[in-house]
């Protein structure tokens, strides 16, 4: 098993960005640190997990109370690298940011999936993760 850890510093969240970007192909590396950090100011954690010296999992995630489902850990971005899918990575992920927010008394664990990541759907559901809602919105 690996280590989670959350990203605290500048090198830390710069070693996140390969990953990340292959879920968020948009972001580009120069911005990459000072929008986590941004971010970081408003309550998200970035979680990372290693393996044998190299990030192979991400998970940006903020607590935030929720008038319908009470207190929630809700997870905005997670991902592994491509290469090292099917080996439990994401799954110990899962595990982490479940436990996390049983650690923060969190009523609720949730997340939203772009439509487009069937395989991401089926992963989930094997995680016992369920569709309970949908997601709307408009370009401003």
């Amino acid at each position: 098993m690996s280590l989670i850890q959350i990203a605290e510093n500048s090198e830390q969240i710069a070693r996140c960005f390969s990953v990340m970007h292959q879920l968020r192909p948009k972001l580009r590396e120069e911005e990459f640190v000072a929008r986590i950090q941004q971010q970081q100011r408003e309550g998200y954690r970035l979680a990372f997990l290693e393996s044998q010296g190299k990030i192979v999992s991400v998970a940006g995630f903020r607590v935030m109370h929720v008038l319908w489902s009470g207190k929630t850990l809700y997870v905005d971005d997670l991902i592994t690298d491509e290469a090292m899918r099917s080996r439990g990575f994401g799954e110990q992920m899962i595990a982490w940011l479940v436990a996390r927010a049983r650690e923060e008394g969190c009523e609720t664990f949730s997340l939203d999936s772009g439509t487009h990541r069937q395989q991401a759907h089926a992963f989930y559901f094997r995680q016992g993760l369920r569709i309970t809602d949908f997601h709307f919105q408009t370009q401003l």
